[in-house]
């Protein structure tokens, strides 16, 4: 009964004892300027437009000029005009997460999009712009996180808690590698926010790429890039708000989120609408503020709470691994996975650099053991590299370097090691057992 009862007077809070509106003076493209609404508007406050008692379309305060409020909605506007109505929501945007949303796809607005009825409603609220917890209250990262991905697992290890960043350009496999990542984990739940993605790919990414087994301990939310600005950044916020529930509740959970570029893309339509200055490549700078406050809500919890292990993909404008979403997101996170063109143009999937990618839990995250597996690895592969050319082109002679002589004899095989298909799963220790063995080296899993 007590959960109940707080699940009701939660509930309740919501509901506003007066309303407050003013009026629609302009309509200008997708930004909306109303007026008479007083001092009861604050940036980020909430407001319903209503043309007629059938229509009611939300909007968002994204700032003020000249006493008018300026809104953008999360729906077209047709239909609003001159005058039009607009009921001001007193309460910050909430949403209501709950284990019966596993298994679920759902919008930015928290409304089921997956045809199986209304969506369960929780008993605690979970504010959509949540903050991230104090840094003094935090947890430390805590052990490995088996991601079921060879390459991953042993070049880019993660830890439970750690923030990653997925670098790569259109194309190269993004998708592919979340859905692996959201089958094999073993996190207890995933969250996955699909912002800006394109309409035809999401049943794709549902039905063959994240499975039945994948769904049933996942929540989606979906924005496609034809909806507007505001419900693309909602969806990322949605995305880490249903995370955090989670994380409350001591569970272990994988956030996936293709892609923060895309919400980057919408908050720059947004704040560019508002009437902000732009800067390197027209993005305003409420954009890189933005960016940390979002990517900061991952990772451990307080005592007592899980933790929130992300994956933040970055789509690569022009495959600049320098522009400035790649530069900023690089300077939040704790790693970044880097993926190529040229090496899924050679038919290697995961297309990931190992050589460019890097975690920050290294090497703590490994044991000695695994340590000098990963060290040799990496550096036979860089010798081949270096020497790639020459040696394509029959130039090298053999016993020239030692090392490159290796190099050469084991490479090929490291390359069908980094090589996986979406459907085969490698643990952390199958991945090591199986390096050592290409290497030349011994591993006892028992000892790690």
């Amino acid at each position: 009964m007590d959960r109940l009862a707080q699940k009701v007077a939660a509930q309740i809070a919501t509901v506003p004892d007066h309303e407050v509106y003013g009026q629609v003076t302009k309509v200008l493209g997708l930004l909306v300027e109303i007026a008479g609404f007083g001092r009861d508007l604050t940036v980020g406050s909430m407001v319903h437009l209503r043309p007629d008692s059938k229509k009611d379309v939300p909007c968002e305060v994204v700032g003020f000029r000249e006493n008018r409020a300026l809104l953008m909605p999360f729906g077209p506007l047709e239909g609003i005009g001159l005058g039009c109505r607009a009921y001001i929501q007193d309460k910050r945007p909430v949403v209501f997460p709950s284990d019966k949303w596993l298994g679920r796809v759902i919008n930015a607005l928290g409304k089921p999009i997956d045809g199986l009825g209304p969506l369960p409603q929780g008993a605690l609220p979970v504010p959509l712009k949540n903050k991230a917890p104090a840094a003094h209250a935090r947890q430390r990262v805590g052990e490995k996180l088996d991601l079921g991905v060879r390459s991953v697992n042993s070049f880019t290890t993660l830890c439970k808690g750690q923030r990653m960043g997925i670098f790569a350009g259109s194309g190269v496999g993004k998708s592919v590698l979340l859905s692996m990542m959201a089958k094999y984990t073993e996190a207890e739940v995933t969250v996955i926010g699909l912002v800006g993605e394109r309409g035809r790919e999401v049943q794709e990414f549902l039905e063959d790429d994240l499975g039945e087994e994948g769904l049933a301990r996942s929540v989606v939310i979906v924005a496609t890039g034809d909806e507007p600005a505001l419900m693309r950044r909602q969806a990322a916020y949605l995305t880490l708000s249903v995370a955090e529930y989670f994380r409350q509740q001591g569970k272990q959970v994988l956030c996936l989120m293709d892609s923060v570029t895309r919400f980057a893309m919408a908050q720059r339509e947004i704040g560019l609408s508002a009437g902000e200055p732009p800067t390197t490549k027209g993005y305003p700078p409420t954009t890189f503020g933005e960016l940390a406050r979002l990517l900061e809500r991952a990772g451990p919890g307080v005592q007592g709470e899980g933790a929130i292990t992300g994956l933040f993909t970055v789509l690569v404008e022009g495959d600049d691994h320098n522009e400035p979403i790649s530069d900023s997101v690089r300077g939040i996170v704790d790693g970044h996975i880097v993926m190529e063109r040229e090496i899924a143009d050679r038919g290697r999937y995961p297309a990931i650099n190992v050589l460019k990618s890097v975690s920050r839990s290294l090497p703590r995250a490994f044991s000695p053991q695994q340590q000098a597996i990963f060290r040799r690895a990496k550096q036979l592969i860089a010798a081949y590299e270096n020497m790639a050319e020459l040696i394509q082109l029959g130039a090298y002679r053999k016993g020239s370097d030692a090392q490159v002589d290796e190099a050469i004899l084991v490479y090929p095989e490291i390359e069908e090691f980094l090589t996986q298909n979406k459907g085969d799963h490698s643990t952390i220790d199958e991945g090591f057992a199986r390096l050592a063995e290409i290497l030349g080296m011994e591993y006892s899993p028992e000892q790690n």
